[in-house]
């Protein structure tokens, strides 16, 4: 990690409010320029070696990446909706610039006659690799195929816009009268003043709706939220979500693969679709004891307050596991939030990292940001500069309402530096630990960005592993938000106390109980990923309701339709498994620390270099190989669901 860059790039200068739509559309149309011009380099014969080739190639592949990532941010976070619009424009145009070439039989040809012996190791990983993505795009069809997939893939990327606008433009609210919002805490009551027809308004916004349905003791108001926030993109995704999962099929079966989820499976770890369903019913199975005692738990206690209750469900479900954890496990949420203040958390994560991979944080107090909300720095390690990360973390009108990480430029030695762009929606005030995880979470891919970032080819900068691995670094910094020294060093209460070990500890064993049923809840939203793909059922509403009766522990709230609202059957497609795929690798990452020496430099450097550096250079299955020793298994991950 300590090697000089040849050179180091500046930063991207980000434009002025008023120039930024023409600065959207410049870097758009020029990454796309680049790609046009290496392809018709490589075309006319200008390369006279299998490395100068490549090296094209990658130009305009840089380029190209330049123009997606803009594009995809700011249609997702711009607070102007013009500029959203034009990065949807520019999103389209990449897809269709990119399925024009790798539906370029003369390209293809050039890079199918290229000597792989004659490169280096990780060159021909490239070669290898662009060859797969050209067969898989399906260059070698014949003209009337080839236009189809043509006709699909642009099909499928406005199906794919127009259905996260849905999401991300169908906040829904409720108005409620402030006598019914007992049991919310008093800072998010003073955020939630009463209007001038004497309700309040509540938003399906994160930073209202999880306080709600966890603290609200009036059970009309959680299920008017939960009926809302489960109805997000209802019912005008439905149609959206058919026409994509028989677009997807047919694209599958064009490019010579039985399913959806064989085409999808072929480049990750699980390696084809049919391992899927496999590993689905093996959460399932193993999570099933634990999860049926504490759903039982939880049904008991609602049965205190409402003797006549069968089941629980998602109505009374975050409430009562929030009662059960305070009464039987002394944690009150209410009282562990007055330890996590967003800016002291937003500093800690930082700190905690910083020692952690042994980097450096600068404000960068100049940059020129889209929204006064958005801080930036610059990252850095043993005095170079690695790159520059953006934290956009609060709620806004017409802002992508989850929580990811995005890029502005892939990292590539010598020509541009590593940006990402870290996007959530947190109250600026007091934090639910929740949050606290989710936000290391995130962050965590957002530092691999970062450390990823020096790749020689860009193919391979920043979190360009196999999808069903890119969890695992995340899911492992989940790790130090346990920890009650990591957390002492950041969570201090008004009196400046920090927060208690014991309460940390009852907190973990607070968090353990329910582990069972949250792994049965993945392995539902699994399900529905993988088989409204392969199924493609008429009925998205009953194939819910059948699959959410199959594998969670909750049965479905009448008149909701949560696959309206689940982004994931757009960005995963039919594979959703990947969440629990990666938290059984991240587990068994986590076995190579010194639980009672979370930053010992020797493993924390090892696991920088090993894991996170490379990006996409290697396997992810031989990176975690190099940094355990051995080759991964699923004992940690069985060991830990079993306590």
């Amino acid at each position: 990690m300590s090697q000089a860059l040849d050179q180091t790039p500046a930063p991207l200068s980000l434009p002025a409010a008023d120039g930024f739509a023409a600065w959207l559309d410049e870097r758009c149309a020029a990454g796309l320029q680049a790609a046009r011009d290496a392809a018709d380099r490589l075309k006319a014969g200008e390369a006279t070696t299998p490395d100068q080739a490549l090296r094209i190639w990658d130009e305009g592949m840089i380029g190209m990446s330049n123009a997606a990532s803009v594009g995809s941010l700011f249609s997702e976070v711009h607070p102007d909706e013009a500029v959203r619009t034009r990065g949807e424009a520019a999103v389209q145009d990449v897809q269709k610039l990119g399925t024009e070439l790798q539906l370029d039989r003369e390209l293809y040809d050039v890079f199918a006659a290229l000597d792989a012996a004659a490169l280096d190791p990780q060159a021909a990983r490239l070669l290898d690799k662009t060859l797969t993505d050209f067969r898989r795009a399906g260059v070698d069809r014949d003209d009337e195929t080839r236009a189809r997939i043509t006709e699909i893939n642009e099909q499928l990327t406005v199906i794919g816009q127009e259905f996260s606008k849905n999401i991300r433009d169908g906040k829904g609210t409720i108005r409620v009268a402030p006598e019914r919002l007992d049991g919310l805490p008093q800072d998010w009551l003073d955020e939630h003043p009463v209007e001038d027809d004497g309700l309040v308004t509540v938003t399906t916004d994160y930073p209202d709706a999880i306080p709600v349905r966890t603290f609200c003791k009036d059970r009309d108001v959680r299920r008017d939220m939960v009926a809302v926030f489960l109805n997000q993109g209802y019912p005008k995704n439905e149609p959206l979500l058919g026409e994509l999962f028989e677009l997807r099929e047919e694209l599958a079966r064009l490019v010579g693969y039985d399913t959806w989820a064989d085409y999808d499976a072929g480049v990750k770890m699980i390696g084809k679709g049919s391992a899927i369903p496999e590993f689905i019913e093996r959460i399932a199975e193993v999570s099933q004891e634990s999860a049926e005692r504490d759903r039982d738990i939880l049904l008991a206690r609602l049965r205190v307050d409402h003797p006549d209750a069968t089941a629980i469900d998602g109505v009374d479900f975050p409430y009562y596991e929030e009662l059960v954890r305070k009464e039987q496990y002394d944690v009150d949420a209410q009282v562990v939030r007055t330890y996590f203040d967003f800016t002291r958390v937003r500093a800690g994560l930082l700190d905690v990292t910083a020692r952690l991979f042994d980097l450096t944080y600068t404000p960068v107090e100049d940059a020129v940001v889209w929204d006064p909300d958005v801080t930036a720095y610059d990252v850095s390690l043993a005095g170079e500069t690695l790159g520059r990360i953006y934290l956009d973390l609060h709620p806004r009108e017409g802002k992508y309402s989850h929580a990811a990480q995005f890029t502005i430029t892939d990292g590539v030695s010598g020509t541009q530096l590593p940006e990402g762009v870290l996007v959530c929606n947190f109250s600026k005030g007091l934090m639910e630990h929740d949050d606290v995880v989710t936000l290391f979470h995130e962050f965590g891919h957002l530092v691999h960005h970062v450390l990823a970032g020096r790749a020689h080819w860009s193919r391979f900068a920043g979190v360009a592993t196999e999808w069903d691995f890119v969890e695992a670094p995340s899911q492992l910094l989940e790790e130090w938000a346990w920890d009650p020294g990591v957390l002492q060093t950041f969570a201090v209460n008004a009196d400046g106390e920090p927060i208690p070990a014991d309460l940390v500890a009852a907190m973990k064993r607070a968090e353990d109980f329910g582990k069972g049923y949250t792994a049965r809840t993945q392995m539902f939203y699994a399900a529905m990923s993988y088989w409204f793909h392969t199924d493609r059922p008429d009925d998205l509403t009953e194939a819910t309701i059948r699959l959410q009766e199959r594998y969670s522990m909750f049965p479905y709230v009448d008149d909701t339709h949560m696959f309206a609202g689940f982004g994931h059957l757009d960005g995963y497609s039919s594979g959703y498994y990947t969440y629990m795929w990666s938290l059984v690798i991240a587990k068994d990452l986590f076995s190579a620390f010194d639980p009672d020496d979370l930053f010992d430099p020797v493993t924390a450097h090892r696991y920088r270099d090993l894991i996170l550096a490379p990006g996409g250079a290697r396997d992810a299955a031989d990176l975690v190989e190099d940094f355990l020793g051995r080759p991964y298994t699923f004992d940690a991950y069985g060991e830990w669901l079993a306590r």
